[in-house]
């Protein structure tokens, strides 16, 4: 598959998911993603750094026009650590951990996110309001704890089966609460 159909497929894919997903500037958007599955190998087998390029170029300017975060989650190398902004780490509260994401220790996104982002650290989780899982990654770990599947028009970015989330907050109370105003 060329890389221009895979950015076409993403960026239809994140337009619909930006539209559905009811997020707010500011919050965070955990992005994991298997370059080895878009192109048509097993994840953690075959990574490709010019898909991760050619995805992050799509997905970046994209969020950044939404005022969004993305935190690009690495491999199991790197036991899921994510690459994401100093300035999320700060405002957040995130635990910062050592290590540069390399392509076969953290992926081809992973690594590439953190070449290209103005000011990146690692840090060891987070509490993500959304998510874009490229490959089943697994990137459950960094949702809030309610995360309702998104369902999108597009199922595969490539070869690699697409799922995305986005978290709502807890309903408490039982049968006398009420959620709205009304």
């Amino acid at each position: 598959m060329e890389l221009q159909e895979i950015q076409q497929q993403m960026r239809q894919a994140f337009t619909e998911y930006l539209e559905i997903a009811n997020l707010k500037p500011g919050q965070i958007i955990v992005i994991g993603c298997s370059t080895s599955e878009v192109h048509g190998g097993r994840i953690g087998k075959d990574s490709q750094p010019d898909i991760a390029e050619a995805l992050y170029q799509v997905l970046a300017p994209m969020a950044e026009e939404k005022g969004l975060y993305l935190a690009f989650q690495c491999c199991e190398h790197l036991n899921r650590a994510l690459v994401v902004d100093r300035e999320v780490m700060e405002k957040n509260r995130l635990t910062q951990v050592t290590v540069v994401p390399q392509i076969h220790a953290g992926g081809s996104m992973g690594s590439y996110a953190y070449r290209h982002k103005a000011d990146p650290v690692m840090v060891e989780t987070i509490q993500a309001d959304g998510a874009l899982d490229i490959g089943e990654t697994l990137i459950g770990m960094h949702l809030k704890p309610v995360a309702v599947p998104k369902r999108l028009s597009v199922k595969y970015i490539g070869s690699a089966r697409l799922t995305s989330a986005a978290c709502r907050p807890k309903l408490i109370g039982g049968e006398r609460a009420k959620y709205t105003l009304e």
